[in-house]
């Protein structure tokens, strides 16, 4: 009998690359009056992100906030922007490729150059970049003893949308120098026509109480809702939030002592969800009359099952720039944050904050740097959707030039599961087989053959081998012995 093949065709999307890439950005501010640069705040927003032949190019706006000293000790702030332009090659890339970008501030170094300071940051960037492709498989195979397997076929949705969050509170303060925030997504679901977001901003505030630096956390929650015209079923999604821009206006009420605050921050949200089709697949083919060639496809995707959230405290010595002995008098440990990588049961890294000092008169600041490994239970391999905020940071001096930190971690992870097919997509046919011309052979199977093995092995089908054998019990054990009956053909 000869072969007749029926194929089915589709479009799909899918996550084609991740690209990582830096660069650096840099600032120069000029003012006679500084005396001692005491903080640095860098936030980076992105402005636009798309693929070329070859090539990602992105963009975006670095603005920071400078604490200094003047002449006169007297703590001071200005503000400085920058807005740059990047790039990334692959030569996987096209124009009609989507593509989602997060921006990161990783490092800030101070420089001085004559009469002014220039502030280097090293901006990361990671990009995900989707593209649509052609699913075509087999569909039916006359002529051709096929196994079929149920699947999912998953094609991803990518979504992005902005939001504002707005908050009033008062504050044990008399000015607020730099407010300091990040932004995690505690849970994300996908509904008919919209993504519902529910996350916390981690707020850190550097203020001026009596004329010295102290610093206050906040913790904001907060919920939104982006439109999503794709999202028709509910799914769990992988989401980013990026804190695009904050806007604090501090009024100091003379009565109470305090400082009012009311706080806006804009939300940038990127996210991916996948839709899933169930259909029947062919995954292997022989033929009992001709040597069959088969072509394969494979799509391996990682949809997300559960967003879990987990708070850790850490703990131990720390490392700090400067050297503090006891002339050291400890005021704030301000603008923290954690640095991180996956490891085999969790993520490790080191939480670093500016810390603010007064030495003889003076205020001083320094780096300091506090390591942790911490294991995440129950956290799935394929997770690498991990985001961190650190909630405050207390640092104490336990021995003249040794300091001690503790902070808390609030660490939010998109658990995803690894799903992995691979199909027939064509058969080609090739020479006869040589078949056995006996009536009766004993075939000697191998330890931990299946039914299909055993058959394709043997070229007759699954149901002939059961029907024929019907003792057999599978996955077999090497031990048994198969009859196999050839009736006459004449």
């Amino acid at each position: 009998m000869s072969l007749s093949t029926q194929n089915s065709t589709g479009t799909y999307v899918g996550r084609i690359a991740e690209i990582k890439s830096q660069s650096i950005v840099e600032i120069r501010v000029s003012d006679r009056d500084i005396g001692e640069v005491c903080a640095v705040y860098p936030q980076v927003a992105l402005t636009s992100c798309a693929a070329d032949s070859g090539r990602v190019n992105y963009g975006g706006r670095l603005s920071c906030t400078v604490v200094f000293t003047d002449e006169g000790g007297k703590l001071c702030r200005m503000q400085k922007g920058a807005e740059f332009t990047h790039f990334a090659d692959d030569d996987r890339l096209a124009p009609a490729h989507v593509t989602q970008c997060a921006l990161s501030c990783e490092k800030v170094q101070i420089k001085r150059d004559g009469s002014s300071f220039v502030i280097a940051v090293v901006v990361g960037a990671d990009i995900q970049v989707f593209a649509a492709a052609e699913r075509s498989y087999l569909e039916a195979a006359e002529g051709a003893i096929v196994r079929r397997e149920n699947a999912k076929l998953l094609t991803a949705v990518t979504f992005s949308g902005e939001s504002e969050v707005e908050d009033d509170f008062d504050c044990n303060a008399e000015d607020v120098l730099i407010p300091a925030a990040e932004a995690l997504v505690t849970d994300c679901d996908c509904r008919a026509g919209a993504v519902q977001i529910g996350g916390e901003i981690f707020l850190s505030l550097l203020a001026v109480r009596d004329g010295k630096p102290v610093c206050l956390d906040r913790i904001i929650p907060y919920k939104c809702e982006i439109a999503c015209e794709q999202a028709l079923l509910s799914r769990k999604a992988v989401c980013r939030a990026e804190i695009k821009e904050i806007g604090v206006n501090a009024r100091v009420n003379e009565e109470r002592g305090k400082c009012d605050v009311e706080l806006v921050v804009q939300l940038s949200f990127t996210g991916r969800y996948y839709d899933e089709e169930e259909t029947s697949l062919i995954t292997d083919a022989f033929s009992p009359e001709n040597k069959l060639q088969l072509s394969f496809a494979s799509e391996t995707a990682c949809p997300c099952t559960e967003i879990k959230v987990y708070s850790e405290r850490v703990s131990g010595q720390c490392a700090t720039k400067a050297k503090l002995d006891y002339t050291c008098s400890f005021m704030a440990a301000a603008l923290p944050k954690a640095e991180f990588t996956r490891s085999g049961d969790g993520i490790e890294g080191s939480v670093s904050a500016t810390l603010l000092y007064e030495q003889n008169g003076d205020i001083r600041s320094t780096e300091v740097n506090l390591p942790f490994a911490v294991a995440l239970k129950g956290l799935n391999e394929n997770c690498t959707e991990i985001t961190v905020a650190v909630c405050g940071v207390n640092i104490r001096q336990r021995a003249e030039g040794e300091c001690d930190a503790e902070a808390v971690l609030k660490i939010c992870a998109a658990d995803c599961e690894k799903s992995e097919v691979k199909y027939v997509t064509d058969i080609t046919e090739g020479e006869t087989q040589k078949i056995n011309q006996s009536a009766l052979s004993v075939y000697v199977p191998s330890a931990g053959d299946g039914l299909w093995e055993t058959a394709k092995k043997l070229l007759q089908s699954p149901e002939q081998i059961e029907a024929t054998n019907p003792e057999l019990t599978f996955p077999l054990s090497g031990k048994e012995r198969i009859l196999v009956f050839r009736p006459r053909t004449n």
